[in-house]
């Protein structure tokens, strides 16, 4: 986003008014009652393993409805959620960043007090770029928050609080000034410079890719499960994407990210003065190519950045923003927050949000008094785990948005429902109680049979589900055609070939059924196979 100079000369004072229902005036609204930080997650995704059906979304001048599934029904349970939020991750993708692929087939790298290296390798391609550290006082190892380009962040409050911070140069993995046609950095290296993927979800996975980094490094210089990332202007589009696409972020913090960004898409035409679609489409590769389909009609799209702001619930988010300058459309911004903040109320996280452009200085990018204490509170919660400030909501009078007007749908009153544990890459065989009598081993060489329910296919990937009978012990071999591989498995003790077009699976005591994601690489035509099942 390019903001002339011009923009930012507007005069500064502001109201502060409390939004829970934009009725009561000068006060911070507390959105929910006090309750500990939501951790990260320990995976990329957690819903890797849910079925997206390939179901139309009506379009719709309102804000479509978070809790509503694309089979029609509204989820009634938290652990619902989970499917829930990967249908949406799903559209997004398709509709407005481009796919995210999942971790490459081989990610290595260092990380010291001052650097991270990341190399980085998938289908006979190799990349490698790097981040600067900066530590806190102190002893490690040490949250740290990711700071995208290097300017608009509070670097110094968030060394202060006790965090590292990562300078990262998206641009080096994403790179701007680039047509669509031919991108570059070090995503497309991997992905192909004509890839559909905007250069947002491309700064998003060379983020995914340094908490990789860090996680292999054992935790020695940084804590892999402490890591937040944010950015202004650009910089917080991007932050906003990194965080809503990676569960492992346990804070995300965007600041001034403008359209593209937090603001809802169907609000910014109608917002005096704010980017046009079109033109935050048109200025950079930002936004996936698909989205050209909806810069004049937004009415269209399938989600709303409320719901973004959903894919990282419930996880801690506090989004700045400006309301001195209109070209950053923060009265739709404030709509997203509203909206989003009742997925969090839902969630039971109604606290790990915090919205504030009730600020004075109106220059783009500046250093925030107001912002100063929100940011350490909300280090101190989400990243340390030493404090529990509630979120709040401070809306500027300049640019007070109203949510009754954007939408048509309630907040459900969600039930906790069974815990569903996530799937993982690497499951750990379950051993069975010691009065439970062994499973009776059949003859050497004995059959059973195997049978795939497909998922469905969205971009380059899809999910399918296999069920085994004959046998309550099993192996299964399942075989894909390259260039397609499989790249993620639940539910059994699995072993792949180096280039994931074989995966062995073995019974662990989990029941009957497992799964796994394969990468179709442009062969969307085929599907696995199953070579054999063994019994025993």
């Amino acid at each position: 986003m390019t903001i002339s100079p011009s923009r930012s000369k507007i005069r500064s004072a502001v109201i502060a008014l409390a939004v829970a229902v934009l009725a009561v005036a000068g006060t911070a609204a507390v959105i929910g009652p006090t309750t500990p930080a939501h951790a990260a997650a320990t995976v990329e995704d957690e819903g890797i393993d849910c079925p997206v059906p390939n179901t139309s979304v009506p379009a719709s001048s309102r804000l479509p409805d978070p809790f509503r599934k694309l089979d029609g029904t509204r989820i009634t349970s938290k652990t619902e959620w989970r499917c829930r939020r990967a249908e949406t991750r799903e559209l997004a993708e398709r509709t407005v960043y481009g796919q995210k692929p999942p971790k490459p087939a081989t990610v290595s790298g260092t990380v010291s007090s001052t650097s991270i290296q990341v190399n980085v390798s998938d289908q006979g391609r190799s990349a490698s770029f790097s981040a600067s550290v900066q530590l806190p006082s102190g002893t490690g190892p040490f949250p740290a928050v990711v700071v995208l380009g290097g300017f608009g962040a509070d670097t110094a409050t968030i060394r202060n609080a006790g965090a590292a911070v990562i300078n990262y140069d998206p641009l080096a993995v994403g790179r701007e000034g680039t047509p669509r046609n031919n991108k570059q950095g070090a995503f497309y290296t991997l992905y192909g410079a004509n890839s559909s993927t905007g250069i947002l979800m491309a700064w998003a996975w060379g983020v995914s890719r340094i908490i990789d980094v860090i996680e292999q490094a054992g935790g020695t210089v940084l804590r892999p499960d402490a890591t937040g990332v944010t950015g202004c202007s650009r910089y917080g589009k991007g932050a906003f994407v990194i965080g809503a696409f990676d569960q492992r972020i346990a804070l995300t913090m965007p600041i001034e990210s403008g359209s593209g960004g937090a603001p809802i898409f169907r609000g910014i035409p109608g917002e005096s003065g704010s980017q046009p679609l079109s033109s935050a489409y048109g200025e950079q590769p930002w936004l996936g190519d698909a989205f050209s389909s909806y810069t004049g009609n937004p009415s269209g799209l399938p989600i709303d950045t409320h719901q973004v702001i959903g894919l990282v619930a419930p996880r801690g988010l506090f989004i700045m923003e400006n309301p001195h300058i209109d070209w950053l459309a923060a009265r739709s911004g404030s709509n997203a927050a509203l909206a989003g903040a009742e997925i969090y109320k839902a969630l039971g996280a109604g606290d790990n949000i915090t919205y504030w452009s009730d600020v004075s200085d109106g220059t783009h990018c500046a250093s925030r008094s107001e912002w100063r204490t929100p940011l350490q509170q909300n280090i101190q919660k989400h990243l340390l785990k030493t404090g529990n400030a509630a979120g709040t909501i401070r809306i500027s009078s300049r640019k007070q948005g109203n949510l009754a007007e954007w939408r048509d749908w309630q907040t459900p009153v969600l039930t906790d429902g069974p815990t569903t544990p996530p799937p993982t890459t690497s499951p750990t065989p379950t051993t069975p109680p010691p009065t439970t009598p062994p499973p009776t081993t059949p003859p050497p060489g004995g059959s059973c049979t195997a049978s795939t329910s497909p998922g469905t296919v969205w971009g380059d990937r899809y999910n399918t589900a296999v069920t085994v009978n004959g046998a309550s012990t099993w192996t299964v071999v399942v075989s894909v055609n390259a260039p397609q591989r499989i790249t993620t498995t639940w539910s059994g003790s699995a072993s792949l070939n180096s280039n994931g077009t074989v995966l062995t699976m073995r019974s662990n005591g989990s029941g009957n059924t497992f799964g796994f994601t394969t990468m179709t690489n442009g062969n969307s035509g085929a599907r696995p196979q199953i070579t054999s099942c063994t019994a025993g």
